[in-house]
């Protein structure tokens, strides 16, 4: 219906806006479980004002949310909010509890003029490939067909045509290290205030590009900045809404997976569809630009040393947490103690059990440690340590770098512990290095060090690039190795995979 006919039913004349979070990053590789306290363990899983109190003024997507619905004069309406680390599927009951509860609540809140969601775009969950196009799907059959719903999604999204059926508007984010969340939670919110003075009628067209993305992603550089850049330039045309890139999320073995372009037009769906189709075809016209080699830490360390630019930064993507791994690989620990490396540091091992044997030795203690390797025999033995515990703490930190500012964290029972020349933080909870924030409540400051290994693809650029002489992105043995992870349920040909 015209705007003007739609607000009429609004007595009180202001937008209410249902708000909400179901947002996981899914491994079908991975052997890390996903449980409830995955869910809570994170930021925890909250509900109703619970949200507006945790993410007010946050770089996150539900903060974008609550400053847009302050400029706009929207009452923003919290439901449920659940996001935890990246890791396998999420069990049924678990899915379908807190689903279930976000549409009660949105059920109990009466009239409800718009719907505002953070989502991933790589959700899998037992018995559902689509996890996003399932929410959606329910979501819609709520609050039918009138309501406009947007999402904000991870650039890493493996968006499927029921996820354009069902909602309104897609809104990716543009940065890799991701710190627009807020900034794209903020643009939902400046899209729905249009929506309803402006009288959009939002028309979104998906172009599914036959490949597998590479780790060549990071938008502060070439090439995919000029992918970008490409972006903004058709998101300037007129009749064009918005329009996003997902690069996809790679380690999801399910029929969704792969790369995207998709736009949204002022009720113009062809042109919406052109638009898609010609950012698509440029960017896989360019496929092999996307990809990139990732060496082994002692190659990358040989190269370094060549380069002769400190502090250097290895980065291992296979074991990177961020990604559902379970960041106790233990290759590029052995690479530093190997090298005889000084003035090094691992960020971060995930090993609860090493951190018990700290705490009982105190700080100042010296002791032998099996570090690492404990997950799985695909994540290399553990590496024998002769140790002094430097420090120990209980894991909470707040972030201060771009990514999550304003957030607390929390890493778990921790340790700081040495061998000669080699510094490793040891964690209880699995997370990236986004900032150094954390590792300076246990005494270490990264900047300070020559050699950092980091468990982590490219978010920990958004607090270290700055300082780093050079970077190197590493690949060493793990569950998420190129080699152990096989597709069976794809359904397509997607390169590099195939010859296209």
């Amino acid at each position: 219906r015209p705007v003007d006919e739609r607000a009429a039913d609004r007595e009180d004349g202001q937008v209410r806006v249902i708000t909400g979070a179901i947002a996981h990053e899914t491994s079908t590789f991975t052997p890390v479980a996903t449980t409830w306290e995955n869910y809570r363990e994170r930021f925890g899983y909250l509900r109703g004002e619970e949200m507006l109190t945790a993410f007010h003024g946050s770089n996150s997507p539900i903060g974008g949310f609550i400053e847009g619905a302050e400029a706009h004069g929207f009452e923003l309406i919290p439901t449920v909010f659940g996001q935890p680390q990246p890791s396998g599927p999420t069990p049924r009951e678990i899915f379908d509890e807190i689903l279930g509860e976000l549409l009660e609540r949105t059920a109990a809140a009466g009239r409800i003029d718009g719907v505002l969601l953070e989502l991933h775009g790589s959700m899998v969950a037992e018995g559902i490939d689509d996890g996003e196009g399932h929410i959606l799907t329910a979501v819609r059959e709520q609050v039918g067909s009138e309501v406009p719903i947007l999402v904000q999604l991870d650039i890493h999204s493996n968006i499927s045509p029921l996820m354009v059926e069902m909602a309104d508007v897609l809104i990716g984010r543009e940065t890799y290290p991701e710190v627009d969340m807020a900034a794209r939670g903020r643009e939902c919110t400046d899209v729905l205030a249009r929506i309803w003075s402006e009288g959009l009628r939002p028309t979104m067209a998906l172009h599914r590009i036959p490949m597998i993305w590479g780790m060549n992603q990071v938008t502060a550089h070439p090439p995919m900045r000029e992918a970008i850049e490409y972006l903004h330039r058709i998101e300037a045309r007129p009749g064009i809404i918005c329009g996003s890139i997902a690069t996809g999320y790679s380690l999801a073995d399910v029929p969704d997976m792969g790369s995207s372009v998709y736009v949204v037009a002022d009720g113009d769906r062809g042109l919406a569809q052109t638009c898609a189709d010609e950012l698509g075809e440029w960017i896989f016209a360019r496929k092999e630009v996307w990809q990139v080699e990732m060496p082994s830490t002692r190659k990358a360390l040989e190269q370094s040393e060549r380069d002769g630019r400190f502090p250097v930064i290895f980065a291992d993507r296979n074991d990177n947490t961020g990604g559902g791994s379970p960041g106790d690989s233990t290759g590029m620990l052995k690479a530093f103690l190997e090298a005889g490396v000084q003035d090094a540091c691992v960020l971060y091992i995930v090993d609860p059990e090493a951190i018990t044997r700290c705490e009982e030795a105190g700080v100042g203690g010296m002791l032998e440690l099996d570090v690492g390797g404990k997950s799985s025999p695909m994540q290399g033995e553990p590496c024998r340590m002769r140790v002094e515990v430097k420090a120990l703490s209980d894991g909470r930190f707040f972030y201060d770098g771009p990514m999550y500012a304003g957030l607390q964290g929390n890493m778990g029972p921790s340790a700081h512990v040495q061998q000669e020349g080699v510094h490793v933080l040891l964690v209880s909870r699995r997370e990236q290095p986004f900032c150094t924030a954390f590792s300076r409540t246990l005494g270490l400051e990264p900047p300070q060090m020559k050699y950092i290994g980091v468990k982590s693809a490219a978010h920990f650029r958004a607090g270290f690039e700055e300082w780093a002489g050079g970077i190197h992105l590493v690949g060493e043995p793990s569950v998420h190795s190129g080699e152990r992870v096989a597709y069976r349920n794809l359904g397509r040909k997607l390169y590099p995979f195939d010859e296209i």
